[in-house]
């Protein structure tokens, strides 16, 4: 038995994204999803969102809960043309997370420690996971646009991207099985943000991502949504990849 729905707010959201080559994402992709791609190239990336006031419906919001959360997501379609993004990986601070997630709830989280600052303008935060299988730092600042090296001819074509993209399916325990996990919001928005620094111990990784094959892209920031996760059917496939790495 699952939830199936929870809200809250997202206080804050960064979209961190990379212009992929199309076949290394084939190859670390399980069936049946397939790169997504823009302007010749697949893209890739990871969403650091902070959630408050996160609870079920009817439980009021003094009750809900915050939580530091991460997830590398692939842009992928599905044979049928349905469009979202492949998780293999979620990490959270919230210990709750990490056992509800896959249970109560779709997607299974793995615990991490994160250090943020964020003045509102200025945004440093490094997280590591407990296991030591992923690591993020990413340094930015409030921008008013997009890097001039994007595939995205503006902002309103990459907000639209994201946009579209709204359903998440995660990878279980079950190779065979994927977590889906929709995101509903009522009042989308995203604003550049200009980025200093930014690493990942999964992009950087060259047995994925040989040199040449990924490139940072642009970033994005949300912040002050009201927003709800609604859960779906989970999807299944014949088969999967298993990117749990044993190296940090």
């Amino acid at each position: 038995m699952r939830l199936p729905r929870i809200g809250g707010l997202i206080e804050r959201r960064l979209l961190l994204n990379f212009r992929v080559d199309p076949e290394a994402l084939e190859s670390i992709l399980p069936d049946p999803f397939e790169p997504l791609i823009v302007n010749d190239v697949g893209i890739a990336g990871i969403c650091l969102i902070r959630l408050t006031h996160l609870r079920p419906p009817g439980v009021p919001r003094a009750f809900g809960m915050s939580s530091e959360n991460a997830a590398h997501r692939v842009a992928v379609r599905l044979p049928d043309g349905t469009e979202g993004v492949y998780i293999p990986r979620r990490d959270t601070n919230s210990r709750l997370n990490t056992v509800i997630g896959g249970r109560l709830f779709p997607g299974a989280h793995h615990h991490a420690r994160f250090q943020v600052i964020d003045t509102g303008d200025l945004i440093k935060l490094a997280m590591r996971s407990d296991d030591g299988q992923t690591q993020v730092q990413v340094e930015g600042h409030s921008g008013i646009q997009l890097e001039p090296s994007s595939v995205f001819l503006d902002l309103d074509s990459v907000s639209s991207f994201f946009e579209q993209g709204s359903v998440g399916y995660s990878a279980t325990s079950d190779s065979n099985r994927f977590d889906t996990l929709r995101l509903k919001t009522r009042d989308w928005r995203v604003t550049p943000l200009t980025v200093q620094h930014v690493s990942s111990s999964f992009f950087d990784d060259s047995n994925l991502f040989p040199a040449g094959t990924i490139e940072f892209d642009n970033a994005l920031i949300m912040r002050g949504v009201e927003h709800e996760w609604e859960s779906g059917d989970s999807l299944y496939c014949a088969e999967t990849v298993d990117l749990d790495r044993s190296d940090p």
